[in-house]
């Protein structure tokens, strides 16, 4: 979730864009160095085999004077100026912004290789040595890794459009002579009045002046509930009217939204991320200077010892070994086969820095709902009175609540179904907005409801204190004016989440959960799961501020969550995690995707942050290694005693250590990433 302003302004790398604008172009670069790619490779299969160098080390010769001799010439040029342009340009930009690294140092071999060979081509500078081939295989090595890299960087989607995306495409305004009319949001004015339908989402900020509905804000509050709204209530835009319609006074648009604020705030904590330098680019600077710096000596010395043709040929050699063909590929291949692995285990990894970020991760901050519960109420128990068994209050229950659309109703309806309970049927169904339902079932009648239907049927609640004190929602059963049982809903728990909060623990990961519901809901599944910490009652800004807080305290945070409301808490930490069946916006602002609702795939992307991290290491190691080896040989330090590295086995030695990058990388397809897996390796 990093800035990454060390890099962004080299053009047309892999690295210039960060992460707010990764919507944009991302997808043009991928197809850019795929085809630069493809028309380099062809090119250079004939600069190779017209070399003179090649074809010695191969075995095979060229005639002496033909046409022959020009084709390396020509084509590296192409080459260098078509295929070499991306690196050029972002060598500019390194420039620029003072932070030199792999595209400068690139630059600077490719250019300095470049102007040697022509000017040994056309006669202009006195020296033999012909490696038009390793410009060639260069460009193409160094395109493959940045068409690689830019693959794993792109981005499909952006969280600020799908913010948007929530608003309903028209809206329904009343006009002074009382016709409805509809029109585009946007030309809705503070004073209108707007007719929410049931089921319609609510196009502006404003209070109730007609009508009554429960109103879904888990969108905007993370609440799993309903909330009711009536006169003189405020709705916030992009909320839906479940149940009944309603007509609401417009009182903020456009930018004065909470909608527009939430937008906002995803934005400012996306700026606000923490400014970290990719391990690769810390060490291109490294090896930038240390290959410059051995250049520079490397031309002084052999000057100085009255050689100044050697001094032109060693330099170009150390500059051009020092080229990162490994190091190019080290990270971004690592990351390639990370991401593959990852998207067969069901996590989607849409931001590089998340994935390398995540070993360091010391806290995972889980939303409670739609997360570590399913985000709809459930049937959690039943409470049976009179004589009655459970399983008769939740039939007749069922069977009262069959004819309502309600979300309580289904719940109801889909825990019979659960424990297989045979269907009865229901006439006369009535419903009565926030008192209850009521039915004729098999010629008794049978209400369901809360308090407000009690107290009209002068009856008293049963004894069901401890579901209240954990703030569940309690649902009286009444049959023929006598209540015969109670049912206890609540968001139900998901299954693994307790697997995943105690693997997280064996891991040394502390568990916080982050929640809108109220404090008793929080703290009963809480408990129940076995968290380190949890926080109620928080909206969407002190959501944000929450991670902000766990950051102050020292921590590496993960968010996970799934809803418009947990975005800007996703944006703003260490690495954001969404639940694939979440909001577009959550995913969106999140570095890593989970495809399912399963809570231990968190533990898929810690282990493969952490098994990819020494990949990374590995293959850093090996590429840099290479040329803290080979650069001090190129440059003839070995010369006294009569061995200086030639330029064919340096780039052999190349070559190879490219193959070991990748057949290192390639180990990481060992690791199994499955839920319920030990997934440590």
């Amino acid at each position: 979730m990093t800035d990454q302003t060390s890099t962004a302004t080299r053009a047309d790398s892999p690295r210039e864009h960060g992460h707010h604008d990764m919507h944009s172009g991302h997808g043009d670069h991928v197809g850019r160095f795929r085809r630069l790619f493809w028309v380099m490779a062809v090119l250079a299969v004939p600069v190779i085999v017209a070399s003179d160098m090649f074809a010695m080390i191969v075995g095979y010769s060229l005639p002496a004077e033909s046409w022959i001799g020009w084709v390396s010439p020509v084509l590296g040029t192409v080459m260098f100026v078509w295929g070499g342009s991306p690196f050029l340009t972002g060598a500019l930009g390194e420039i620029r912004g003072r932070t030199p690294g792999m595209m400068l140092l690139i630059a600077l071999a490719i250019t300095v290789a470049f102007v040697s060979l022509l000017g040994a081509s056309v006669g202009i500078l006195d020296h033999q040595l012909d490696f038009w081939w390793e410009l060639a295989l260069l460009i193409v090595i160094m395109l493959l890794g940045h068409w690689i890299e830019m693959r794993s960087l792109a981005q499909t989607t952006s969280a600020l459009d799908s913010l948007a995306a929530l608003l309903p495409d028209t809206a329904e305004r009343v006009d002074d002579d009382g016709d409805v009319v509809t029109v585009d949001p946007a030309q809705l004015q503070v004073g209108d009045v707007v007719v929410v339908r049931p089921g319609g989402r609510v196009p502006a900020d404003g209070v109730v002046v007609a009508g009554t509905a429960s109103m879904d804000e888990s969108m905007i509050t993370g609440e799993s509930r309903t909330v009711r709204r009536g006169d003189g209530d405020t709705v916030v835009a992009g909320t839906v009217a479940t149940d009944s319609g309603v007509r609401v006074q417009v009182s903020a648009t456009g930018d004065d939204t909470t909608l527009a604020g939430i937008r906002r705030l995803v934005s400012d904590a996306q700026n606000s991320t923490s400014r970290a330098q990719r391990i690769a680019d810390i060490a291109a600077a490294w090896l930038f200077w240390f290959a410059l710096g051995a250049a520079v000596l490397t031309a002084a010395a052999w000057t100085l010892l009255g050689s100044p043709d050697d001094a032109v040929v060693r330099t170009i050699t150390v500059l051009v070994i020092a080229c990162p063909h490994a190091l190019g590929l080290a990270i971004p291949l690592v990351v390639s086969i990370a991401t593959e692995r990852a998207a067969r285990a069901g996590v989607l990894i849409k931001d590089r820095l998340a994935l390398e970020s995540m070993r360091t991760v010391d806290t995972v901050l889980f939303d409670k709902t739609g997360t570590l519960t399913r985000g709809e109420p459930a049937v959690t128990a039943v409470h049976a009175a009179g004589g009655r068994s459970d399983e008769d209050v939740l039939t007749l229950a069922a069977a009262a609540e069959a004819d309502s659309e309600h979300p309580l109703a289904r719940a109801i309806v889909a825990a019979a179904d659960r424990r297989h309970l045979t269907a009865r049927t229901a006439t006369d169904f009535r419903s009565s907005p926030a008192v209850g339902v009521s039915a004729d079932v098999d010629g008794v009648p049978v209400r369901v409801g809360g308090p407000a239907m009690l107290e009209e049927e002068s009856l008293a609640e049963l004894d069901v204190d401890g579901w209240r004190r954990e703030g569940a929602i309690i649902l009286h059963v009444v049959a023929d004016g006598e209540v015969i049982g109670a049912l206890k809903l609540a968001d139900e728990i998901r299954p693994e989440s307790r697997d995943a909060v105690d693997e997280l623990h064996a891991r040394s990961v502390q568990v916080v959960m982050i929640t809108g519901d109220a404090d008793a809901v929080a703290k009963a599944v809480a408990t129940e799961l076995g968290v380190d910490r949890y926080f109620a009652g928080v909206r969407p800004e002190d959501k944000a501020q929450r991670v902000a807080d766990l950051q102050d305290e020292g921590r590496k945070v993960a968010m996970v969550g799934d809803g418009v409301n947990d975005a800007p808490a996703l944006a703003r930490a260490d690495v954001g995690i969404a639940i694939g069946a979440g909001t577009d916006v959550a995913i969106a602002s999140a570095g890593v995707i989970l495809a399912s609702d399963d809570p231990r795939s968190v533990l898929s992307v810690v282990d493969l942050s952490r098994a990819a991290y020494r990949k990374m290491k590995q293959n850093l190691w090996w590429a840099a290694g290479y040329n803290l080896i080979s650069v001090p040989l190129a440059a003839g330090v070995l010369a006294p005693i009569g061995f200086v590295l030639p330029m064919s086995v340096g780039a052999i030695l190349m070559s190879l250590s490219t193959i070991v990058v990748a057949a290192n990388a390639q180990l990481l397809r060992r690791l199994d990433l499955r839920p319920g897996r030990s997934r440590e390796s």
